[in-house]
Order: C-alpha cells, then sequence, then structure tokens
C-alpha cells in the first residue's frame, strides 16, 4: 500500500467507525478472558483442591511431582496432609475408589504429560500390631481415623515384612502382571520410599476457609496449580461432576488476565499505529499550508486524499 492509501486508511477512520472497533475488540477480549477459565474447567490439576458431590462430601488433593527427588516419604506425605487441614487419602467403598481412578486419568500436566508415578493413601500397618495374632491384612488401618473396610490390593498383597506403608499403583507404562493390570491397584511399600501423595479434606473444612478468605498455606511440598472454578454449591447430587476449588480471587484472576495478554498487546499496536498515522496525516497537511510546491510528496499525498 502506497502512502496515500495508508493516510487514507487513517483520515477514513471516523469516529463511528473508532467506537465499532473499541465494541468488538472489547467482545472479543470478553471472549477471550471466558475462554481462558472455562478451557480449565474439566482438568484436573495437581496441587488443587477438587470437591466432589457424594461420599460425605468431601474434597481431594492430588499431589503429583514430575520431577522425581521432589516426591516424598509416607510420614512427609501424611504431614503435609494433616497440616493442610486434611488427611492422607483413606476410600471408603469401590465407588470412591473408582472416583479417584477418574481424577487421576484426567490429571493433566503442561510439557510432557503425566507419566509414571504411584500415590501413598492413608492405609499403614503400625509395628505395635506385629505382636497380635491377627493376620497380616487385618493389621492395617487409615490415618485418618476411618474404619472402613474397603480394599483394593493387587494379587497377592500385602506383602508385609518391612513394607508397612500402603501406595495405589500408578504405571500407565508398565505391562499386567500375573494377576492383571498394576494400574490403581494397592501394594505394600517400605515407608521412607518416595512417592506422590492424595490428600482427603472434610468440606466443612474446606468452605471454612473459602468464606474466612484465608489463603491456602504453602508448605513448599504441594506443586501448588491454580483452579479454574470456585466451588459450586449448587450440584450436591450429581454424582460424577468434578469441581475445582481454590482460596481466594487472585488465582482466578491470574488466568483470566493471562490468555488475554497477547491480545492486549495486539490492541495496544493497533492502536498506536492509527495514533501515527493521524499524526502524520495532520503534519503533512500543515506542511502544505507552509510549502503548497506540487512536487511536495506530502501535499500531494494529500491532493490524492482529498480528490478520493
Amino acid at each position: 500500500m502506497g502512502a496515500g492509501g495508508g493516510l487514507g486508511l487513517g483520515h477514513g477512520l471516523g469516529q463511528g467507525q473508532g467506537q465499532g472497533l473499541v465494541a468488538l475488540l472489547a467482545a472479543v477480549l470478553a471472549a477471550v478472558a471466558l475462554g481462558g477459565t472455562g478451557a480449565l474447567a474439566g482438568r484436573v490439576l495437581s496441587g488443587q483442591k477438587v470437591c466432589y458431590g457424594d461420599f460425605k462430601r468431601s474434597c481431594y488433593k492430588i499431589a503429583y511431582f514430575q520431577d522425581l527427588s521432589r516426591r516424598v516419604g509416607f510420614q512427609e506425605a501424611r504431614q503435609a496432609c494433616e497440616i493442610d487441614g486434611g488427611a492422607l487419602l483413606s476410600l471408603e467403598s469401590e465407588a470412591e475408589q473408582q472416583l479417584i481412578e477418574n481424577m487421576l486419568q484426567n490429571l493433566t500436566k503442561s510439557g510432557s504429560g503425566i507419566s509414571d508415578g504411584d500415590f501413598w493413601i492413608g492405609l499403614w500397618r503400625s509395628s505395635d500390631g506385629l505382636a497380635t495374632s491377627s493376620a497380616c491384612p487385618d493389621l492395617y488401618q487409615w490415618a485418618d481415623g476411618s474404619i472402613s473396610p474397603f480394599r483394593n490390593w493387587y494379587t497377592d498383597e500385602p506383602s508385609c515384612g518391612s513394607e508397612a506403608c500402603v501406595v495405589m499403583y500408578h504405571q500407565p507404562t508398565a505391562n499386567p502382571g500375573l494377576g492383571g493390570p498394576y494400574l490403581y491397584q494397592w501394594n505394600d511399600d517400605r515407608c521412607n520410599m518416595k512417592h506422590n501423595f492424595i490428600c482427603k479434606y472434610g468440606l466443612d473444612n474446606v468452605l471454612e476457609k473459602e468464606l474466612g478468605d484465608r489463603a491456602e498455606p504453602d508448605y513448599g511440598i504441594f506443586p501448588t496449580v491454580p483452579a479454574g472454578n470456585p466451588y459450586d454449591t449448587q450440584k450436591p447430587d450429581d454424582q460424577y461432576h468434578i469441581i475445582a476449588t481454590e482460596t481466594g480471587i487472585i488465582p482466578n484472576l491470574i488466568y483470566v488476565v493471562i490468555p488475554t495478554i497477547p491480545l492486549l498487546l495486539l490492541i495496544l499496536v493497533a492502536f498506536g499505529t492509527c495514533c501515527f498515522q493521524m499524526l502524520h496525516k495532520r503534519e503533512a497537511r500543515r506542511n502544505c499550508f507552509k510549502d503548497p510546491s506540487p512536487l511536495s510528496s506530502e501535499c500531494l499525498a494529500e491532493s490524492l486524499n482529498s480528490n478520493l
């Protein structure tokens, strides 16, 4: 486009067109902002609380560490959950087991994606029970005090011995063993082994933190990622609807603002370009009054635009 065309574009942008452009950009900006948060609503992220519409209305937090060196032992995981207001996961039924499996399947992570890594649950065996005559599997208890008899052991587990703490297998790339697929089955392991973990929270504790508007504590152990949606109390009976929760408004604002940054930059560039063209045209018009010579390029462009 020649100089005259460029100047004509700046000249032709009237007040009505400018207002229309602003309205259009505002609509696009709002759509991007809403799309940015909506895209996150169906995902489960490591370090966010997820509240479920059943199982005594419990909430859960998956702590998955891509970096193997950041995974923790059983007691560290147990302490992290308790400091955060919850407890290491207890499972009370096959349905709740299925819920956790679905959450792990929906767990998303940036980069190369989630890989192998077992998860501590709150089942463990105290060394005090070894002196009793009870069978080894009967010695396991839940860290949160639950008396649930539900178990999901892999074939030939628990092996007992020095292995007193329980993990949920999460080895998607592992081939099935003699007892079938390992994925999501339970296995006893040495308590000092390093794994991911899952916390469980009573809904009352979660709502108390939300209503009190207290920020979630950061103890350096949860790989915290902001969630997509606030807790929705209108769907308490939806057994298959997972709702993400996060304390405070700042994380949600971040997820609105970040996707709009490229669009905001584009708007600024377009606005700056229009202003520059209009100022350049105004300066050219002044030069024409000072030097109306037909050889002046500014006057020639102005003359062409005036005749269009």
